[in-house]
C-alpha cells in the first residue's frame, strides 16, 4: 500500500509538527542529503515550455529511494484565481520500484524552498546578519520571512512588491509574529538599503533586473529564488560578476538560473561542497555572496523523505491501492474481472 498525503492532510501535518519546527528540521534533512551528494543519481529536470509557463518533471535517486516531482510555473495563473506553482510527488523503493508515498507538494515545495534558502544562508551569510529585504511578496514570501526570522536571527524585514495587495497580504499574515519588525518599502532600492540579506522571489517570466549594481552593499548575501527557467532572471549580470556565486546543480542552473546571462566558463561554487566542508563559502565579511537558487530534485527527495517520516510518526495519511495486490504476480487480468474492485476495497479497509 502507498501512503497518500493530500492538501488537508499536509496542513494537519504541518500543524502537528509546528511550522517553525517543520522548516528547521526540513533544512537539517536537506543539509544531510546535500552532504552525501555523490550518493545520488542526478539529472537536470525535464521541462516542457510554453509561451505562458512551464511544466516540469524532477527525478533523483540514491541506492534506496527514487523520487520525482511534477511541478508547473504559470505566472498568469493568479489572474484566473489559480496558484502560479503547484506540485505533487512520489517516493518509491529502488529495490522493488513500489511507491511508498504519494504526496501533494504545492505546500511542501513552499516549505522546502524556504528551508533550502535557510540552509544556504546559514553557510553563506554573515553571522551577524539581522536585517533582510524581501522583494516579491507572493505565495513564497511568508515562508522565506519566517524561516530567516525563526532560524537565522533576522529581526527586521523590509518588504516590497509592485502589487501593493501582495504586500498587504504578507503584512497581514505575519502580524501574528510580534518579534518580527516589518517595514513596507517604497521601492526595491528602498527595501535593500542597509540589508544584510536580500531575497528576490518574483514570478515574471522575463529577463528582469530586480537588483542592479548600485543597490549592492559590501557583505550582502543575495538569495535569488525567483529565477527558475530559461529567459527569466532577477539580477543584473554585473551583480553576479561582482560576487561569489553558489549553485545547487550547475548543469541545471546554467540553463535556468541568473548565471544563464554569463559565459559558460563563469566560475561558480557547488553549494554541497561548502556544506560538506570541501571548500569555503564566504571568504570575507565584505564579500557579496549569491545563492542562485533554481530548485533541484534532491530537495524534493529530502522533503518527501521527511514528510513520510513525520506522517508515520503522527499517524497521518491514507493507505491507497496505487499498485494492484499481487495475489498472482503473473495474473494482472484478474483486476478487470467483475468483483475485483470490491475485493481490493475490502483489503484496503
Amino acid at each position: 500500500m502507498t501512503r497518500f498525503i493530500d492538501v488537508p492532510t499536509m496542513s494537519r501535518l504541518v500543524q502537528a509538527v509546528g511550522l517553525e519546527r517543520f522548516i528547521g528540521e526540513l533544512a537539517d534533512t536537506l543539509r544531510a542529503d546535500f552532504i552525501r551528494w555523490n550518493d545520488f543519481d542526478k539529472s537536470a529536470r525535464v521541462a516542457s515550455h510554453s509561451e505562458i509557463g512551464v511544466i516540469e518533471l524532477m527525478p533523483v535517486a540514491d541506492a534506496h529511494h527514487y523520487a520525482f516531482k511534477y511541478v508547473n510555473g504559470h505566472p498568469s495563473n493568479t489572474r484566473q484565481g489559480l496558484y502560479t506553482v503547484m506540485a505533487f510527488g512520489v517516493l518509491a523503493e529502488v529495490a522493488t520500484g513500489y511507491p511508498v508515498l504519494l504526496s501533494e507538494l504545492t505546500v511542501a515545495t513552499a516549505l522546502r524552498t524556504c528551508a533550502t534558502s535557510l540552509m544556504a544562508a546559514r553557510a553563506l551569510a554573515r553571522p551577524d546578519a539581522r536585517r533582510m529585504a524581501l522583494i516579491g511578496n507572493g505565495a513564497q514570501s511568508e515562508f522565506q520571512a519566517l524561516a530567516f526570522h525563526a532560524h537565522l536571527g533576522i529581526e527586521e524585514i523590509a518588504v516590497f512588491d509592485v502589487d501593493p495587495a501582495a504586500t498587504d497580504k504578507l503584512l497581514r499574515n505575519l502580524s501574528v509574529y510580534p518579534g518580527l519588525r516589518l517595514r513596507r518599502a517604497t521601492s526595491t532600492a528602498d527595501a535593500v538599503r542597509g540589508a544584510d540579506i536580500v531575497t528576490t522571489v518574483t514570478a515574471d517570466k522575463t529577463y528582469a533586473t530586480i537588483l542592479t549594481p548600485e543597490m549592492i552593499e559590501p557583505g550582502m548575501h543575495l538569495n535569488a529564488v525567483g529565477g527558475d527557467c530559461p529567459g527569466k532572471t532577477e539580477l543584473h549580470a554585473d551583480v553576479l560578476r561582482g560576487a561569489r556565486v553558489f549553485v545547487e546543480y550547475e548543469p541545471q542552473t546554467r540553463i535556468e538560473g541568473d548565471i544563464q546571462q554569463l559565459p559558460a566558463d563563469f566560475p561558480v561554487v557547488d553549494l554541497w561542497r561548502v556544506l560538506a566542508g570541501q571548500t569555503v563559502g564566504r571568504q570575507s565579511a565584505q564579500q557579496v555572496t549569491v545563492f542562485d537558487s533554481v530548485g533541484f530534485a534532491l530537495e524534493d527527495y529530502s522533503t518527501l523523505r521527511y514528510v513520510l517520516q513525520q506522517a508515520e510518526a503522527h499517524g497521518l495519511g491514507q493507505s491507497v491501492a496505487l499498485v494492484p495486490e499481487a495475489e498472482d504476480p503473473k495474473d494482472l487480468f484478474r483486476i478487470t474481472r467483475p468483483g475485483a474492485s470490491r475485493a481490493v476495497m475490502r483489503r484496503v479497509a
